[in-house]
């Protein structure tokens, strides 16, 4: 048991925390919480009951736009309902916050690891949410060879199962990258002139 289950009774509530957390003004439908969440729907009621009692969401009637799986085909289609959201109110909302990312969610080399198997990595960076940079672009630069885009997206989609937040990334062969990089491409630039982690550097990036 990792010390944030330890803290807050269980992983899915940890999830379901991040969730609200990283996504200040947007309602959720419940279904919508256990499925980025990858929580059952019996234990999205109850960790949802147990944070409306704590005040950190509250629930409302909402209308929005949700993409609905009919058959291989994904539709999008206007639903109302009762949603949650986060109480922007909520006295601990910041101290909470960065709890829930310095614990859990570090540029080192366990990130490094979740890349092993996509390709031959030869740089990679880490910012935005992986070093408490609200503001940055970009969270993660993924640059090498032979890469498996497939994987890379599943890895991604892993690691915002886990911190309830979307990542903002960007992946480039080698040659692209080098290209993009010696024409001070502004993407490239927007996340190298800013704070960043660099976690591989098999290029010799300056």
């Amino acid at each position: 048991m990792d010390t944030l289950t330890a803290l807050f009774g269980s992983e899915s509530k940890v999830r379901i925390i991040r969730l609200f957390l990283f996504s200040q003004g947007i309602p959720f439908f419940a279904k919508e919480v256990a499925d980025k969440s990858r929580c059952s729907a019996g234990t999205t009621k109850r960790e949802l009951n147990t944070l409306m009692k704590a005040d950190l969401i509250r629930k409302r009637k909402i209308t929005k736009e949700v993409q609905i799986k009919r058959g291989k085909n994904v539709v999008v289609k206007k639903v109302k309902g009762v949603g949650f959201i986060l109480n922007e109110k909520f006295p601990y909302l910041n101290p909470l916050k960065t709890l829930l990312t310095v614990a859990s969610i570090q540029a080192d080399e366990s990130l490094t690891k979740c890349f092993a198997s996509a390709g031959r990595i030869k740089y990679l960076v880490a910012a935005g949410v992986f070093i408490q940079n609200w503001d940055s672009r970009v969270d993660l630069l993924v640059v090498g060879e032979e890469l498996n885009l497939l994987k890379i997206e599943a890895i991604i989609k892993t690691i915002e199962a886990e911190i309830g937040k979307e990542i903002s990334y960007s992946a480039f062969d080698t040659q692209d990258f080098e290209y993009r990089l010696g024409i001070h491409d502004r993407l490239v630039r927007d996340i190298l002139d800013y704070p960043h982690v660099t976690l591989i550097d098999k290029l010799n990036v300056v």
